[in-house]
């Protein structure tokens, strides 16, 4: 099983990108939030990936942090999930807001992304619920769901603080969002606001 790949990017859109590994162009299919991090064409790029091998074919799903692919892999494990319809979930709602959300039976959250019907969104919740248990611990041994709420008021935190200096509240929550998405060190409400500012600043 391919785990990860690193090389240059070739070329990227919204359902996959091609990397090149010492020659070999490889197709990987990503979700948008993955897609959203993607640096220009010609830049070097590392994703963790996926194998999923059929009969007919060998396809290859990146993400471009561990907690969304170990996300995906738990999805495919539910019944009528494949690894397109996981890629689209992911698309559609943040890793951390998906846990939440089946951690706490919100089907009707579930319901609201693209291509998951109620039918779905239950099976989702029923398969799943006990299997994020083993996910409940990072790294660090802090509670996933602690962190969710940390994450959670952190956010709220700093989306106040900048929509009080005139942002548009949908814009900022769409910046903050993909910051705690992309960050690999432990953010404070200081650094959340200067990495913000400096997005939303252009």
């Amino acid at each position: 099983m391919i785990a990860r790949i690193s090389g240059t990017l070739i070329e990227k859109s919204v359902s996959h990108v091609i990397v090149d590994a010492n020659g070999i162009g490889y197709r990987i299919f990503v979700p948008l939030t993955t897609f959203y991090e993607l640096p220009e064409a010609g830049a070097k790029v590392a994703l963790h990936t996926y194998t999923n091998v059929r009969q007919d074919a060998i396809h290859l799903f990146g993400f471009y942090s561990i907690e969304e692919k170990d996300i995906f892999e738990l999805m495919i494990a539910v019944t009528g999930i494949g690894p397109k319809l996981a890629v689209n979930i992911l698309s559609g709602i943040a890793a951390r807001d998906l846990i939440e959300a089946i951690s706490h039976g919100s089907v009707g959250r579930l319901v609201g992304i693209p291509g998951v019907g109620r039918k779905t969104a239950e099976r989702m919740v029923l398969e799943l619920k006990d299997k994020l248990a083993k996910l409940l611990t990072d790294k660090s041994g802090q509670k996933l769901g602690s962190l969710i709420k940390t994450t959670n008021l952190l956010q709220e935190d700093a989306v106040s603080a900048l929509v009080n200096l005139g942002y548009k509240s949908n814009t900022v929550r769409d910046v903050i969002e993909k910051i705690v998405q992309a960050s690999e060190e432990k953010l404070t409400l200081d650094l959340l606001l200067k990495k913000a500012l400096k997005q939303l600043s252009g």
